[in-house]
C-alpha cells in the first residue's frame, strides 16, 4: 500500500506543476494592474513603477515564473501585495477554517445521504424511494447561496436557533456546513441507492437469504460493505470539491476561510496569495484522492495494490 501511495504521489507531481503554470499565467492575463490598485487612482507613474519594482512585476513573465518556482522549492510563497504578510501565514490562518467547514459538510452529507440511499434501495419504487430521489433532485439543483440565505432568514432571523454569520461556536458551523453539504448529500444518496440496488441483485445476497441469514445482517454486513467502494469514491471527490467550492458559502455566512481570502485576493490582483491558495487547494484535492484510493483495500479485502 505504501508503494502504491508513493507512486500516486510521484504521478501527481506533473499535475501540480501544470496547476502552478496555468494559475500563474491566468492571473497575469487577467485585466488590471496590481501596482495601480495599490498606488491608488491618482498616483503618479513614478510611484507605480516603484511598486512594480518592489514586487518584481516589471520583470518578464518567464523570469517571474522562474523566481516563483525557485522560492516555492524553498517553501517560500512570497508576500501578499495587499497586506505585505507572508502568504504561508495567511494560508495557515485561513485554511484550517475551510477544512473545518468542509469536514462538517461531508459528515452531514454522509450521515444523511447514506441512510437515505439505503432506504431508497430497500424500498425501490415505493413512496419512500420517490421521496428520497425527489429530495436528492432538489438538493443537486439548489444553488448554495440561495439555500444559505433562506437558512439564515428562517433558522437565524425568525427562529433564532443559530448565529447569522461568523465563526466561533459549534452553532456557527451548523448552517454553513449544511448549506455547503446539501449538494454532496444528494449525490451520495443517489450513488448509495444505485450501488445498493446493484449489490442486492447479486447471487451471494440471494444465497445468504436462502440460508436464513437475518435480513438486517445481510443488508449491513454483505450488501452495504460491498456497495461502499463507489460511495467512498464519490465522497472523496465531493470532499475535495467542497474545499475548492466553499467560496459562496464562506461569503454568505462571512466564514473566514480560504475561499473568501481567494476572492478578495483576486479582486485586489494579489498574485502571490492567489497562486498559493490555488496551489494549496489543488494539492489537498490530490491528497484526498490518494487517501481514498488507499482506503479501498480496507473496505474490500479483495482489492490488492500489487
Amino acid at each position: 500500500m505504501f508503494q502504491y501511495a508513493l507512486r500516486r504521489v510521484l504521478i501527481s507531481i506533473p499535475s501540480i506543476f501544470g496547476v502552478i503554470l496555468i494559475v500563474f499565467l491566468m492571473v497575469r492575463l487577467a485585466p488590471g494592474d496590481p501596482a495601480l490598485l495599490l498606488a491608488g487612482e491618482f498616483a503618479d507613474e513614478a510611484t507605480i513603477e516603484l511598486i512594480r519594482e518592489r514586487f518584481g512585476l516589471n520583470r518578464p513573465t518567464h523570469e517571474q515564473f522562474g523566481i516563483f518556482i525557485v522560492n516555492l522549492a524553498q517553501g517560500d510563497l512570497g508576500r501578499s501585495t495587499r497586506t505585505n504578510r507572508e502568504v504561508t501565514a495567511d494560508l495557515r490562518q485561513f485554511f484550517p477554517n475551510t477544512l473545518e467547514l468542509a469536514l462538517g459538510a461531508i459528515v452531514i452529507a454522509f450521515a444523511i445521504g447514506i441512510p437515505a440511499g439505503i432506504i431508497a434501495a430497500l424500498r425501490q419504487n415505493t413512496w419512500a424511494d420517490l421521496l428520497v430521489m425527489f429530495g436528492a433532485l432538489i438538493g443537486v439543483s439548489m444553488p448554495v447561496f440561495w439555500f444559505g440565505l433562506l437558512a439564515i432568514l428562517y433558522f437565524s432571523v425568525q427562529l433564532g436557533w443559530f448565529p447569522v454569520a461568523g465563526k466561533g461556536t459549534l452553532g456557527h458551523l451548523v448552517l454553513p456546513a449544511f448549506s455547503l453539504g446539501i449538494g454532496s448529500m444528494a449525490i451520495i444518496a443517489r450513488m448509495t441507492r444505485s450501488a445498493m440496488l446493484e449489490v442486492l441483485s447479486q447471487d451471494y445476497i440471494r444465497t445468504a437469504r436462502a440460508k436464513g441469514v437475518v435480513w438486517n445482517r445481510v443488508v449491513l454486513k454483505h450488501a452495504f460493505r460491498n456497495a461502499m467502494v463507489p460511495v467512498v469514491t464519490v465522497g472523496g471527490l465531493q470532499f475535495g470539491t467542497l474545499m475548492a467550492g466553499a467560496v459562496l458559502t464562506e461569503t454568505v455566512f462571512t466564514w473566514p476561510g480560504i475561499g473568501r481570502l481567494l476572492v478578495d485576493s483576486i479582486l485586489a490582483r494579489d498574485y502571490p496569495v492567489v497562486q498559493g491558495a490555488v496551489l494549496l487547494i489543488a494539492t489537498s484535492f490530490i491528497v484526498i484522492n490518494i487517501v481514498v484510493d488507499t482506503l479501498y483495500g480496507l473496505i474490500d479485502p479483495r482489492i490488492r495494490y500489487d
